[in-house]
């Protein structure tokens, strides 16, 4: 964590505004926000983001190293291979 933050903290079903950028171990973004967020409900997103974000507080930001059985597993999604390690960059902007 880069930054902890000082607001509110979410839980695993909180919803949450997130500015992120996510790419794979060579560097290769595959998905990224605008700077101005993207808002999911935490319990319906991978499981390396239900239980890391709530580490955060609102204005934290840090990143997520997230293994495959904690993102995709064996599954190929999008542009993301099978068998992938994600790696985030997050600022957790509100708790809603």
């Amino acid at each position: 964590m880069t930054e902890p933050g000082t607001g509110k903290q979410p839980t695993a079903t909180s919803s949450v505004t997130v500015a992120y950028k996510g790419y794979l171990t060579s560097g290769k973004v595959f998905d990224q926000s605008t700077s101005s967020g993207a808002t999911f409900p935490l319990n319906r997103v991978i499981a390396g983001w239900t239980e890391g974000i709530p580490l955060f507080k609102e204005g934290g930001s840090g990143m997520l190293l997230i293994p495959a059985h904690l993102a995709y597993e064996d599954k190929s999604v999008g542009t993301i291979p099978a068998g992938s390690v994600l790696i985030f960059d997050v600022k957790l902007i509100s708790v809603n």
